[in-house]
């Protein structure tokens, strides 16, 4: 029943927005190019009624969105929603979702695209990209590591599919004494991959030869220690005092459970990765007692899962918040530039810009994120 719901909802959307379609010159008119058929449908569907929420809250009939099925990875369908909605004279478009189409639009210059893809926060000629990009996230990082005075940093992530990426992105960290460590993607290697960074096989060797000298004393104080030791894995610190760990889901849990194995002080180790959508998860991972990321708004980013679920009786993905906030973002620029946007470079200003996700702003011709950071402790998400 709840799946016939949501079609209903779907074509009764798709009807309404484009009964507002008309051609009054003073309508905010945007395109939405996002995935209405194939393996992604369910994502454009889920956008289309964060824009729906959107609209309720702006309140202004003079916004228009023009909805067109652009499909996931398929050139030819992206080419032929934009240029449909070039025909409809649309100048700003809501999408595509990936970065990978972003060389189909290099033709249409006279056009904006807003997306909420996170890969490239830099200001292309006709696209901005809005998702929380790894920049920021390294920002808010950085600022934090430096507030708590760390001097040895290890930045961590696997070797995968988005290691290149990821190497080129943290050369802009500007953090002293920082080491890089990929590992290995096979959790069958990742255990000996964190024994090697950690030192831990002579650590325990330590362990194990101090625990012989004890056992051949009698005195209180040797048999005291001794009786500490019987609770540790290995003697002697790790040599770094904070762990960046750039990954996600079961690989990060996997990372977190080899260093608690490979007996890390968490009193004297950060351990901080990056944004998590505030994924319960991972509290499952409960070997780890303090974990830091930055994040986006978590009041707002709930506030705004429950409106949506209280309309919709869904759960939103989290990119649809980003199309939310990109709609809020069009139409405050439209209003600032005297309802007359023209091109991307209307898109760029100095003031800081206020969102459901938080704030950001442009920096060195990049959309920047200011994140919170936040700490998961005892199953809770806590504002750092």
């Amino acid at each position: 029943m709840l799946k016939k719901i949501v079609i209903i909802t779907y074509i009764l959307l798709f009807n309404n927005f484009n009964l507002f379609a008309d051609e009054n010159k003073k309508s905010l008119k945007v395109g939405l190019l996002a995935p209405f058929s194939g393996e992604y449908k369910d994502m454009g569907q889920s956008i289309m009624l964060s824009l729906q929420l959107a609209l309720n809250e702006i309140n202004d009939d003079n916004i228009k969105i023009f909805p067109r099925d652009s499909g996931f990875n398929d050139p030819k369908k992206l080419i032929q929603s934009v240029e449909s909605l070039r025909e409809e004279n649309i100048k700003i478009v809501i999408g595509p979702i990936s970065h990978q189409d972003f060389k189909s639009l290099s033709t249409f210059k006279d056009m904006i695209f807003i997306s909420p893809s996170n890969i490239n926060p830099k200001i292309q000629s006709n696209i901005l990209s809005v998702g929380v990009s790894l920049e920021s996230q390294i920002k808010s990082i950085e600022e934090f590591i430096k507030k708590n005075k760390r001097k040895k940093t290890i930045i961590m992530y696997p070797k995968n599919k988005y290691t290149t990426l990821i190497d080129s992105k943290i050369n802009s960290i500007n953090i002293l004494n920082k080491k890089i460590f990929k590992y290995s993607a096979d959790p069958k290697i990742l255990t000996g991959d964190i024994e090697k960074l950690t030192n831990y096989k002579q650590r325990k060797r330590n362990l194990v030869s101090r625990v012989k000298v004890l056992e051949e004393k009698d005195d209180e104080a040797s048999k005291l220690e001794l009786k500490e030791l019987e609770q540790k894995y290995t003697i002697g610190k790790v040599n770094f005092d904070s762990v960046i760990i750039i990954d996600f889901g079961d690989s990060l849990k996997s990372v977190l459970t080899s260093l608690v194995y490979s007996d890390v002080d968490q009193n004297e180790v950060l351990i901080v990765t990056v944004n998590q959508w505030f994924d319960k998860s991972i509290f499952l991972e409960n070997s780890i007692k303090n974990l830091y990321y930055p994040s986006v708004d978590f009041k707002n980013f709930k506030k705004y899962k429950n409106k949506y679920s209280n309309v919709y009786g869904l759960e939103p993905t989290e990119i649809t918040i980003l199309t939310y906030d990109a709609l809020g973002l069009i139409y405050y620029v439209w209003n600032k530039k005297n309802r007359n946007v023209t091109s991307i470079k209307d898109f760029i200003i100095k003031d800081n810009i206020k969102g459901k996700i938080g704030t950001f702003n442009f920096v060195d011709g990049k959309l920047i994120q200011k994140l919170n950071m936040y700490k998961v402790s005892d199953k809770k998400f806590i504002k750092f």
